[in-house]
């Protein structure tokens, strides 16, 4: 089983080849390019050092957010664009969800963070603990939600670990409401990576998900900015 997994929902984007034994190749697109310039040269790279071409293809996973409008579409459009032509299963997995993927095994709570602007965050609430047979797992307590850094504090009754780029705008101010319920995980796990989304699609895929590309439709949470004034005429 190769998987291809494309990551743009954030300005690090990155793109990932993943075996059928879990080996993985990934590089970054360029941060200060626009993802439309960088994704598919980066990918057509990624299957030269990886020894493949596109027909290998067993299944395509991609980011659908929440995060940047564009990115989103960007990767979304790429991403269905290769399925529709392989004829493969497209698998559609959320950022912060595969930000948790990256995660720490080892048992507590976790919060990813990603900066959404317009002072508000992306962030989920995550526990790491063993399932019925001792095995440790990561579940999503909440819903994907967008909110204000103080609401999110109002939300958090046991020490957590926040990892996230929503960190260098409000996690001074998380850490003062919350005091020792904050902790500051890794930094380099602040971001969503390809190689854990081709990880999560993977299994979600074997777990049933919808794999139409047809179906797969972008999570933005917050209205983009033409539907904000359609809106605001009525």
């Amino acid at each position: 089983m190769i998987t291809l997994a494309l990551e743009t929902a954030t300005p690090v984007g990155s793109v990932a080849l993943m075996d059928g034994a879990g080996r993985v190749v990934e590089a970054d697109l360029a941060q200060r390019s626009n993802h439309s310039r960088t994704l598919l040269p980066t990918v057509s790279a990624l299957f030269a050092q990886a020894g493949l071409t596109p027909q290998h293809l067993d299944l395509v996973v991609a980011d659908v957010g929440p995060g940047s409008f564009t990115g989103l579409r960007i990767g979304l459009a790429a991403a269905k664009g290769l399925a529709w032509a392989l004829k493969k299963p497209l698998v559609g997995v959320h950022s912060l969800d595969v930000m948790a993927e990256r995660l720490p095994q080892t048992p507590g709570r976790y919060c990813p963070v990603l900066d959404a602007r317009k002072g508000e965050v992306y962030t989920a609430l995550y526990c790491v603990g063993p399932d019925e047979a001792g095995r440790l797992q990561t579940e999503r307590l909440t819903e994907l939600l967008l909110l204000r850094p103080e609401a999110l504090a109002g939300l958090v009754r046991e020490q957590t670990v926040f990892v996230g780029d929503g960190l260098v705008s409000y996690g001074a101010m998380l850490e003062k409401a919350l005091g020792p319920l904050y902790l500051r995980g890794d930094a380099d796990l602040d971001f969503p990576r390809a190689s854990a989304a081709a990880r999560l699609g993977l299994a979600r895929l074997a777990a049933g998900a919808l794999s139409d590309p047809a179906l797969i439709l972008p999570v933005y949470i917050r209205l983009s900015e033409a539907e904000l004034s359609v809106a605001g005429g009525r």
